[in-house]
């Protein structure tokens, strides 16, 4: 429904909505807080779950050592994955058949084959190359050196995720209108030029929000290096409960930590995609915006200038 209010000489002087109701969804809204209420005090009661060995060590030094290695091994692997992505990405778009051939057989392999099977590989690697050289005279490490626990994990994770970046960053740069391109060559602007400071940041807004979710899925993903040892987060949880066999406590300190750094990298991806959106006239609300447009009954209307 809409109001106006009018003035002595019948003129509109402003122009309101009066949003429906629906009492449905205060109803479901009402429900649905209930029971998460329920859920919450029946866990938080339970002495199942050793809240007191959660509090003691939720804290502690080893766990957040681990923390630090999961973090670390997220930022690095995110890194290669985010370079080697763009090399990739433009290896797909190359006019060269064998350019592009070689990227898209990098990506099929390491998207067909499971991360956890490449970490081991890359950790079982000195069994194949017990000498690496790199092809160079002289050079001869010893790959048991070389490729340690951590090296293995970097190599397996970062390597994996640049396969998957690369889609992401190709979707971007095609989504760039092609007359991008020309009017830049017209410019008299190189490829590398053109990609740099014209392609790439038109493509940050297609690109930004699914590397959000690939970061976060990477810290996730950094459980799978416990297999190798890494002294990770999950890994220094459960090296303390084979000691206490307090098992269920210490994942609930791992997941609340998990809980914790997704919830905060959550929270950044969402303002750097207000930051990339902002030549878009409709930005995404802020939760405050959000929590007032809810609570409010009346809205005011745009009303055109003629």
């Amino acid at each position: 429904m809409t109001t106006m209010a009018l003035s002595p000489t019948s003129e509109y002087v402003e122009l309101t909505t009066v949003r429906r109701r629906h009492p449905l969804r205060w109803v479901s809204a009402v429900l649905l807080v209930a029971l998460t209420a329920y859920a919450l005090r029946d866990v938080f009661t339970n002495p199942n779950f050793g809240w007191d060995v959660v509090g003691l060590y939720l804290r502690d030094v080893s766990i957040f050592h681990g923390l630090v290695t999961t973090l670390l091994l997220t930022a690095i692997c995110m890194g290669i994955g985010i370079l080697l992505a763009v090399l990739l990405a433009v290896m797909r778009l190359s006019a060269n058949p064998v350019v592009r051939s070689f990227a898209f057989a990098y990506v099929s392999f390491f998207r067909g084959t499971p991360v956890l099977v490449q970490l081991l590989f890359w950790f079982n690697l000195a069994a194949l190359y017990p000498v690496i050289s790199f092809g160079l005279p002289g050079v001869h490490l010893d790959a048991n050196t070389l490729i340690t626990p951590f090296i293995a994990a970097v190599l397996g994770l970062g390597l994996n995720e640049a396969a998957y970046m690369s889609e992401i960053v190709r979707a971007g740069i095609l989504s760039v209108d092609h007359g991008q391109n020309e009017a830049a060559s017209a410019l008299g602007l190189t490829r590398g030029q053109t990609l740099r400071r014209i392609v790439l940041p038109q493509a940050m807004r297609v690109i930004v929000p699914p590397t959000g979710n690939e970061t976060i899925g990477m810290l996730k993903t950094t459980a799978l290096v416990s297999v190798l040892a890494v002294h990770d987060l999950l890994y220094s949880s459960q090296i303390i409960y084979a000691k206490n066999f307090q098992t269920v406590p210490l994942l609930i300190v791992a997941s609340i930590w998990y809980l914790a750094v997704t919830t905060v990298l959550g929270i950044g991806q969402y303002y750097l995609e207000r930051r990339y959106a902002r030549g878009n006239r409709n930005l995404p609300p802020t939760p405050l915006q959000q929590l007032r447009k809810f609570f409010r009954t009346h809205a005011p209307v745009e009303r055109s200038k003629s």
